[in-house]
């Protein structure tokens, strides 16, 4: 830690994983004795899983052109003008072809099945994001948690994991930063360690490479945790050697 600097102020640095390993070691120092620093920690540390797994759902590229397109098989109604006698023009505009009155009516038509399509791909989107904030909230909860423990350890090209365990939540998380995209078709998937057998604990979000992943099930007597490479989907036990283990915290 530099000379001088006040440790309450690192507090932000140390939940981002932005102090080197000196700094990091002399930081847990202090934390270990500081209530107020620790509990810092772990309100930053939640709000930055939050922002971690922040997501939006846009509409499809096609949406604007499909409407666009639409749009001209519409005919637009004609300027209003003063009535006049029979057989005049104002007499003939009022009076629509069949064809155009159709047309109208099967754009309506079409339109309407666009917005069934909207509503349904709506609903999926609000969903999804339902579950997602559910599992943010969780994971927060599980990071703010009095008795939240962490450990952190040093993956393969400089990447690094932190493990947290709440004992009264009986759910544990993992945070990553600088992990390397599986390869193409696979995916990480997590483990719990129940004495030397391996449980599924969910996979990881493979287009991230700063995660905060709540892992799946109860940590009940696991005593640490694995990362392997499986195809897309995950598999009932692991196919590939580790990519990490790691114990999990006291």
């Amino acid at each position: 830690m530099t000379i001088g600097v006040d440790p309450h102020t690192l507090t932000g640095a140390y939940a981002a994983d932005a102090l080197d390993d000196d700094e990091r070691r002399l930081f847990e120092e202090h934390l270990a004795r500081c209530p107020s620093c620790a509990q810092e920690v772990r309100e930053l540390t939640a709000a930055a899983a939050r922002l971690g797994l922040a997501a939006a759902v846009a509409p499809r590229p096609e949406m604007k052109h499909e409407v666009l397109r639409r749009i001209t098989t519409v005919r637009q109604e004609a300027p209003r003008q003063r009535p006049g006698p029979p057989g005049g023009a104002w007499y003939r505009t009022r009076r629509a072809p069949r064809w155009a009155l159709a047309a109208c009516l099967a754009a309506a038509a079409a339109l309407g099945g666009a917005a069934v399509w909207q509503h349904r791909q709506a609903d999926a989107a609000r969903e999804t994001a339902r579950r997602a904030e559910e599992r943010s909230d969780d994971l927060a909860a599980l990071l703010a948690a009095p008795d939240a423990r962490a450990r952190t350890a040093k993956l393969p090209g400089g990447a690094r994991a932190t493990v947290v365990v709440s004992g009264s939540r009986d759910r544990a998380a993992l945070l990553t930063s600088g992990l390397a995209e599986p390869p193409r078709g696979k995916v990480y998937q997590l483990w719990f360690d129940d004495k030397g057998a391996m449980r599924s604990a969910g996979l990881m979000d493979p287009g991230r490479a700063a995660t905060a992943t709540l892992m799946k099930g109860p940590v009940g007597d696991a005593t640490g945790m694995g990362i392997t490479v499986e195809p897309a989907g995950g598999s009932p036990e692991p196919t590939s050697p580790p990519v990490a283990l790691v114990d999990l915290p006291a």
